[in-house]
């Protein structure tokens, strides 16, 4: 892609009013546009990042979970959180149909998945059986606020599971915990992530967060270096030690973290209202048992900005990178657009700045944009048949020759 003709637009100067570092870089950057508190438009940059941490999280799903991907409505009937007890909920948006009827925008899909899977499921032979789906939500924050860290209108990755018993399901909630830390591996924060136990509510004695640790961070957890889990305010609060290993609370380390996942043991809450059962082996009718595992994906985008950024922008981990490579031709030259089509002809996902500004404004936003290898083109690195190398995550360029570049950049990328 040459950035001359790309739909991007950064901006030098901080804006007003956006005080998270998400919201700074991303806005400055050209990934997205604010459109009102909570809504953001995700521009050409921003999706394909965002395109990219999906496709990450789809392959984990369907990899280590067996699990199948569907795509519910965004419109649900008022009458199904009825039946579960959710209609007075305060983060629901509700609407009316114009020949009558009552609906709230989806915030979550319990009220969807369960009804539809039960046109699925009859006997134990269908069990257990996961779907998850990709699919933006709606929740009617009364503060909208940390950039696209909590949104009104945000992308999720939402996964049902669906069980003959409570072992069954204790099997797959064990492994979307190896799923989620392998996901958040991939995602450039599995360091700072950290397995958190929190308040079960009525479903089990705990479920649990992937929380990451951030200064910026919206929670407060307590992390046990001993067991290498967190455990949030709340349920230390009830019970002041570490679940694990019975640790003090003041013995454990206190932090603010970005809350990206949560997985939660549902047992049957939302299949006994709508009659969701099965015929065991004995022909028993049985109930079904649920779990349900939650990634904000946006939020998971504004979590790695917050964390992997340094003071000239962001610094994006390759696998989510908008492009692998920015090469900025500092004057117009035939050999800047030779390099540029060698890259792309190996595969590579290429920017190529071929736009007629200053260096330094070229250098500046290059940074800003943080695509981790940069190459520059210069009559001064041809007069030695080389160009300038240099990853986002190191402070020195080398000079490389022309000729070796491309299987430089697939070695060291």
């Amino acid at each position: 892609m040459r950035q001359s003709s790309f739909f991007i637009r950064t901006k030098k100067e901080e804006i007003k009013g956006e005080p998270s570092l998400n919201a700074q870089l991303l806005l400055r950057g050209g990934f997205v546009n604010k459109e009102m508190a909570g809504v953001y438009s995700y521009l050409p940059m921003g999706l394909k990042v965002l395109k990219k941490i999906e496709n990450i999280i789809r392959e984990e799903m369907r990899t280590k979970l067996g699990a199948q991907e569907v795509l519910m409505p965004a419109l649900h009937p008022l009458e199904n959180y009825k039946a579960t007890g959710r209609s007075e909920m305060d983060v629901l948006f509700h609407t009316d149909l114009n020949g009558g009827g009552k609906l709230v925008l989806g915030q979550s899909h319990e009220e969807i998945v369960v009804p539809l899977l039960k046109k699925f499921i009859s006997s134990y032979r269908d069990l257990p059986l996961g779907v998850f789906q990709i699919q933006t939500k709606f929740r009617n924050e009364l503060r909208a606020k940390s950039g696209i860290l909590r949104g009104r209108e945000f992308l999720m990755k939402d996964l049902y599971s669906f069980h003959e018993d409570e072992e069954c399901l204790a099997e797959y909630y064990e492994r979307s915990k190896e799923a989620y830390h392998s996901i958040f591996n991939r995602l450039g924060i599995g360091d700072r992530t950290y397995l958190t136990f929190a308040s079960g509510g009525t479903f089990s004695d705990y479920s649990h967060e992937f929380q990451t640790i951030t200064e910026s961070g919206e929670d407060d957890v307590y992390l046990c270096k001993e067991c290498n889990v967190g455990i949030n305010e709340e349920i230390i609060e009830e019970n002041p030690c570490c679940p694990s290993c019975e640790k003090n609370k003041n013995e454990l380390r206190k932090e603010r973290a970005i809350e990206v996942g949560n997985i939660f043991p549902l047992n049957t809450r939302f299949s006994d209202p709508f009659s969701l059962t099965y015929k065991s082996k004995n022909g028993e009718e049985r109930p079904v048992f649920m779990g349900c595992y939650g990634i904000g994906v946006s939020r998971a985008m504004g979590a790695v900005v917050e964390i992997l950024s340094d003071e000239k922008g962001i610094v994006w981990p390759k696998e989510i990178s908008p492009f692998s490579v920015h090469i900025i031709s500092l004057e117009k030259n035939e050999e800047a657009e030779k390099i540029y089509q060698k890259l792309i002809d190996a595969g590579m996902e290429v920017l190529l700045d071929d736009r007629d500004s200053s260096p330094g404004e070229k250098f500046a936003e290059s940074d800003l944009m943080g695509i981790p290898v940069r190459i520059v083109v210069s009559e001064k690195t041809l007069r030695s048949d080389s160009v300038e190398f240099k990853k986002r995550t190191e402070k020195e360029a080398e000079l490389i020759k022309i000729e070796e570049i491309v299987s430089y950049v697939e070695q060291n990328i």
